[in-house]
């Protein structure tokens, strides 16, 4: 730390601003002790410039020049991303600093607020192509940094990140307006679509029915054409029953293309996707299919022993879900879970369900090891019977 002068934010006349960040800590080494705290980290094409944040006399600068090598610290849980500068040894001649002298042969710059992957790309760049030996006039004209028009230390490099972030939230709001007009348009395609199934069922003797039924499901396959909102229904209990009815809908021949059972999280996903941009809460989607058993409707909600809830056709009863897969332990003389779902294509928490459902209906025993836990046909039974 020998190696930093007392100094000023001022630029010299061949010197440029590159970049800056904010809550930098600045150690001698390894020694924590004398770390200077909170400031803010300026990179100029000469110049390492640390300035203390409440208060602006206390100023230090590293002449790049020093620099003989770059490491970088990455940040964990109980400490943050540093970048460690070594130095070659400290010249005759230099001006005064805190330190006349200084064991480490390195410093470290502590990025309390991140920001130090793109500092240090910028370090290196500047270090690697040695700015601070080409000598030419600022060329920055609207730098906050330029000597003689503008030396506003604290002010300036404040008021240069104050700009940032303005342009940041110009293009963030920006983006989103992009958003909401793109749900509207899609709003409109869907409108479009289901126009364009209605117009062609009345073209009796243009098009034949196989022709008209395969144009909607095309349009169908798009998504739900008419999406259940909160905003068009006046009360919440309204809202999540004709939620239910289109989850029910919608889930009926997945459902059966999947073994009749399916966990909330799948459910999610694939009520999401066809909804296209209204999407569902977790939460909403939730309320709306514990209203499932109480409605005559061909899907329901089912929680198994296990505290599982899986979305399941009435249909699917819990005998012949027993006996499938009790006869599928017996084809292949035991099962594990993962064993289980890959044979009858669902997830290894649905099959783990239908194996433990099994095993309490007396159809199957367990044998719990350390290689995991797996399921035999129960030989007590049907010996004793036989």
């Amino acid at each position: 730390m020998d190696r930093l002068q007392w100094s000023n934010v001022s630029l010299k006349d061949d010197e440029n601003f590159h970049h800056s960040n904010d809550g930098v800590k600045l150690y001698d080494g390894e020694n924590k002790a004398s770390a200077y705290e909170d400031g803010n980290l300026v990179l100029t094409s000469h110049r390492l410039i640390w300035t203390n944040v409440n208060d602006e006399r206390v100023c230090l600068s590293l002449d790049l020049s020093y620099i003989t090598s770059l490491d970088e610290e990455p940040s964990s849980f109980t400490r943050s991303a540093k970048i460690v500068c070594y130095l070659s040894p400290r010249k005759s001649g230099t001006g005064s600093g805190p330190v006349t002298h200084s064991s480490y042969t390195f410093v470290r710059w502590s990025f309390q607020k991140g920001g130090q992957t793109e500092f240090m790309r910028q370090l290196k760049d500047v270090v690697g192509r040695r700015l601070w030996e080409v000598r030419k006039a600022p060329t920055n004209q609207g730098s906050s940094y330029q000597v003689g028009k503008l030396k506003q230390g604290i002010a300036g490099i404040e008021k240069k990140i104050n700009e940032q972030q303005r342009r940041t939230d110009s293009t963030i709001s920006a983006a989103f307006e992009d958003l909401d007009a793109l749900m509207v348009k899609a709003k409109e395609m869907v409108a479009i679509s289901k126009s364009i199934a209605a117009k062609i069922e009345q073209k009796q003797g243009n098009i034949t029915e196989d022709e008209t039924v395969r144009f909607k499901s095309y349009l169908l396959s798009l998504g739900i054409p008419d999406p259940v909102t909160r905003d068009s229904h006046k009360s919440n209990s309204k809202y999540l029953l004709e939620l239910s009815k289109q989850i029910s809908s919608v889930l009926v021949t997945p459902l059966q293309e999947c073994g009749g059972m399916m966990t909330l999280t799948d459910v999610y996903c694939r009520i999401n996707r066809a909804r296209g941009v209204e999407l569902l809460s977790p939460q909403d989607l939730y309320d709306a299919c514990k209203l499932l058993p109480s409605m005559d409707l061909p899907v329901t909600l089912k929680t198994y022993g296990s505290g599982v809830r899986l979305i399941q056709l009435r249909s699917s009863d819990e005998e012949s879900v027993v006996a499938e897969t009790a006869l599928l332990v017996e084809e292949r003389n035991c099962l594990s879970a993962d064993e289980l779902a890959r044979v009858i294509g669902l997830s290894v928490i649905i099959a783990k369900e239908r194996l433990l459902l099994a095993e309490q209906k007396g159809k199957l025993c367990r044998d719990d090891t350390v290689e995991g836990l797996r399921f035999y046909p129960n030989k007590f039974l049907t010996d004793c019977i036989s």
